[in-house]
């Protein structure tokens, strides 16, 4: 069975007869009624159930919804796709038989992994309102109502000190990404796309590869002296690369090289400064996100953090970045 987009962006489904030349049966666009009729195309089956199962409705989410968003959360569904189809699938579950009890007990299954069941509960639950809207069921979330696991949030600030530590023991590609991270406040994976022709009139154009938000980033006297060291390091190369991040042989960064760059300068710093060993240890390239939003909120409020971050809601930078904590004074 073959899937192909359309260009009106509707999946369609067709049954290869392996002929030649080649015939195509169409299938509808239907997954389910597509796999059916290739059931019965395929094997003969006669006497199908009526019943439509979970896993039935998972390979049609993974084939039209997983395959349409950013390749790293594709990579993560993937993943917790797998996790539930262990659960949902040995046997297969009946959708009309699915009820809450059931995600008590794949949460109370995968306790060990607490970050993952509740992301895959998650997962289940944005699955089940497809198929509603699919017309596979009229029934309510059984997600509703079943508590996830509770996480601690995570509350580590990297100061100043920390962060000039592990730059300082970093290569010239590393401190050029760690700047651009902390001066816009975006994701490691959104820094890692910039190139040249986002840099127009002054400002730093980009759209959020997770939320599709646009943003327009003033480039303030900072931010110019991190494109002018980058430009500058880029013209010793002989590969010309658009990218802003480059590594050491001028090709642009990706995700592993990054993470080579980071974890070599931490390790170095932890060896010449076992003091801080600990905070080292705990400090994640992502969280100069956070570290933006919290240097943001102290010198210009909480929704100056909210707008460089491309967050809606200013609740969101509340509840997950800014660690520090609100400044008060003493009663006297």
């Amino acid at each position: 069975m073959r899937a192909r987009m359309h260009r009106s962006g509707h999946v369609y489904y067709y049954y290869d007869t392996c002929k030649k030349p080649r015939k195509e049966i169409p299938l509808g666009s239907d997954y389910i009624l597509a796999l059916r009729q290739y059931a019965e195309l395929e094997i003969n089956v006669i006497d199908l159930s009526n019943e439509i199962f979970f896993p039935e409705v998972m390979n049609r989410y993974k084939i039209e919804v997983i395959a349409t968003k950013a390749l790293s959360t594709q990579a993560t569904n993937l993943s917790d796709v797998k996790v539930l189809e262990r659960f949902f699938s040995d046997p297969p579950a009946p959708l009309e038989k699915i009820e809450p009890h059931h995600i008590a007990e794949f949460l109370r299954r995968n306790e060990a992994y607490p970050t993952t069941a509740n992301r895959c509960k998650r997962l289940f639950s944005h699955i089940w309102n497809k198929a509603r809207e699919w017309g596979y069921t009229n029934l309510p979330n059984p997600t509703m109502g079943i508590r996830g696991y509770s996480l601690g949030k995570r509350d580590v600030y990297i100061d100043d000190e920390l962060f000039t530590l592990v730059k300082s023991y970093g290569l010239p590609p590393l401190q050029e990404a760690m700047d651009l991270m902390y001066l816009t406040g975006q994701r490691p994976g959104d820094v890692m796309k910039l190139t040249e022709h986002h840099i127009q009139d002054g400002e730093l154009i980009l759209r959020q590869s997770k939320t599709k938000t646009a943003l327009r980033i003033v480039i303030s006297a900072a931010l110019f002296d991190v494109f002018a060291r980058i430009r500058s390091r880029k013209t010793t190369h002989k590969i010309v690369s658009t990218n802003l991040l480059v590594t050491l042989q001028g090709k642009p960064m990706t995700k592993g090289s990054l993470k080579y760059y980071f974890d070599s300068a931490r390790e170095k710093a932890a060896k010449a400064h076992p003091e801080f060993k600990d905070q080292l240890k705990a400090f994640w390239l992502y969280d100069l996100r956070a570290k933006a939003a919290d240097d943001m909120s102290a010198e210009k409020g909480d929704q100056a953090a909210a707008d460089l971050l491309g967050h809606i809601d200013v609740r969101t930078t509340k509840r997950h970045y800014l660690r520090r904590g609100k400044k008060v004074a003493p009663t006297r």
